[in-house]
């Protein structure tokens, strides 16, 4: 799977041709499933102004160009459909990363599940209150009939790295002290409304993933006892697989290493039965393949290596001596 990588390269949350050639040419490459980036469900949940989005009908019409064109060449499609509570309203990394005051040009007010802002030196966003969350239960659901209306085949719901959904899970983030917060009960129930709101629209048929971090690498943190908890909930509630990255919503010391969070998915994977995608640093096509021979992980997703190499798959089943389809234009070029 192609990992979601914001591109922070839209105008009022189209997608255009950057889109079009970025996912397009992953599913040339031999991909099995081209995830967008973070898509934001509203406006105010873009991480920054440039972010990919789908909160209005008028976005549908380009990402079914991308979605047919991705189909045509044999991946599947799908949308992570995202928030980013109190990481919003920021500039792009290129421009410097800061967050944008709500009262400047180009900025707005963030909203999380209490008044507590990223950094001490970022303003606090508002707590949303019971009125705040049924509108952003709403606008998921919305979100995931226009992703029907898209082609998209499969829907990842991120609740990872510190953005919204990932923000009520952990205790950290999340000092509430109604329904909403305080036990592990109470800071899932965002999640699992969510997913409720947006099974009411997505056909049983298609794939619902989840992404997590695993752990906020924090003590007294979200954590993978936490995790395997809520996966072995996410089953009931027809969660096809659980996405686990790791971290992002407090600033921590992460121990950076190839395949760092494997080790995550395979816990999931075999305490909670869940099926689990493993993400994180995984850059070889040997590496890749011994995480689902020895049963680590249910598939492998991919990110800075499949920017440097949109070819990668095909690369990886040359290596690995499996005979594989190659584009017809591209034939000519296979490796003997």
């Amino acid at each position: 799977m192609v990992s979601p990588m914001c591109e922070y390269s839209s105008e009022d949350g189209f997608a255009n041709d950057w889109h079009l050639v970025h996912l397009g040419s992953r599913a040339v490459g031999g991909a099995a499933l081209v995830m967008t980036e973070a898509t934001a469900v509203s406006p105010e949940g873009r991480i920054t102004a440039d972010d990919l989005g789908i909160y209005k009908d008028e976005h549908i019409a380009k990402l079914k160009q991308i979605t047919d064109f991705i189909h045509q060449h044999g991946a599947m499609s799908g949308i992570q459909l995202a928030h980013a509570g109190r990481k919003a309203s920021h500039v792009a990394p290129w421009k410097g990363g800061a967050q944008v005051p709500s009262d400047s040009p180009g900025g707005w007010k963030t909203v999380a599940p209490g008044a507590i802002p990223f950094t001490e030196n970022e303003e606090p966003p508002l707590a949303l209150d019971k009125a705040g969350i049924e509108k952003v239960k709403a606008d998921f659901k919305a979100a995931a009939i226009r992703a029907i209306a898209a082609g998209f085949k499969v829907i990842e719901l991120h609740g990872a790295h510190g953005y919204l959904i990932h923000e009520f899970f952990s205790p950290l983030s999340n000092q509430r002290t109604d329904e909403y917060g305080g036990p592990f009960e109470n800071r899932i129930r965002f999640l699992l409304e969510i997913i409720e709101t947006v099974q009411e629209v997505w056909p049983k048929e298609n794939p619902l993933f989840v992404r997590i971090s695993a752990s906020d690498w924090t003590d007294g943190g979200w954590n993978a006892d936490d995790s395997v908890a809520l996966s072995k909930i996410l089953i009931e509630k027809g969660v096809d697989l659980v996405d686990c990255s790791s971290g992002g919503n407090v600033l921590a010391r992460i121990p950076l290493k190839p395949g760092y969070q494997v080790e995550f998915a395979e816990r999931i994977k075999k305490e909670a039965g869940m099926l689990t995608g493993a993400v994180g640093l995984i850059t070889e096509s040997g590496q890749a393949n011994a995480i689902i021979e020895e049963g680590k992980a249910d598939l492998v997703i991919m990110a800075r290596e499949l920017l440097r190499d949109p070819y990668f798959p095909l690369r990886a089943a040359h290596e690995l001596g499996h005979e594989v389809k190659w584009p017809v234009q591209y034939e000519r070029a296979k490796w003997q």
